[in-house]
């Protein structure tokens, strides 16, 4: 089941347009049986290893055949086939959002100054080691590392690539150090911009009531307040005299 769901995102982004991608996907009914080459045409990959050539085909007309034969050629979701053509994973988008968490991980509270200055940061060190080569080890070989997925249960293997230089670094410091010499005065004051949520103060979660209404209401309870406080101390003084 992998290889075929492999089989078909590969030829997804090989395919230029509908007719293309389907001469080229009826051809995995002739591959899983071990028919490389048709009448009408022949597969288009690359010569098969030993491994491949030993996996368990299946044979033509068999039920497991004409189950497969009726998910390749459904026409329920084939109608829907350019989407598929025209799809781009999102994979490199996700990489680059988990590296800016390196640099500004959700468990922490930062500004928006400081948090801009992190993205930035995060996005140099991304774009600088976004193609390092592959490690080789002593051999030649080039270095492979195991990674377990939970959702699929299965191991696959990763490229080990070369150890980040962070050759960026110092050219920044110079840069930075350059500005400062060359500055006329302090450190600038940064103003906020517009769409800075600071602008907008403290956001209660209820509408304020007009301000003469709150002081109105202030000074009526000071008033009650004060009534209470003068009925009080004639109850205690009453109290007093009659023990007296």
């Amino acid at each position: 089941m992998k290889d075929i769901v492999n089989h078909f995102w590969f030829y997804c982004q090989k395919a230029r347009n509908r007719e293309e991608f389907m001469f080229i996907w009826r051809g995995v009914l002739h591959h899983v049986c071990g028919e490389h080459e048709w009448a009408l045409g022949r597969c288009l990959h690359e010569p098969l290893d030993h491994d491949t050539l030993r996996k368990e085909v299946i044979l033509p007309g068999s039920p497991a055949h004409e189950a497969l034969s009726q998910i390749v050629l459904n026409k329920r979701w084939l109608k829907d086939l350019e989407k598929f053509l025209t799809f781009r994973t999102t994979s490199k988008l996700e990489s680059f959002q988990n590296h800016v968490l390196m640099y500004a991980s959700k468990r922490f509270s930062f500004s928006p100054p400081v948090y801009e200055a992190r993205t930035l940061l995060a996005a140099l060190d991304y774009n600088h080691h976004n193609s390092r080569p592959a490690y080789v080890d002593r051999k030649g070989n080039i270095s492979y590392k195991r990674v377990y997925s939970k959702k699929s249960q299965r191991y696959s293997v990763h490229t080990v690539r070369t150890k980040k230089d962070y050759s960026y670094i110092p050219q920044l410091q110079a840069k930075i150090l350059k500005n400062r010499l060359h500055s006329t005065g302090g450190l600038p004051k940064r103003s906020l911009r517009p769409e800075d949520p600071r602008n907008l103060g403290l956001l209660p979660g209820i509408v304020p009531p007009p301000t003469a209404e709150l002081a109105q209401a202030q000074i009526s309870r000071g008033q009650v307040g004060l009534t209470l406080t003068h009925s009080s101390a004639r109850c205690v003084f009453s109290g007093i005299m009659q023990q007296q």
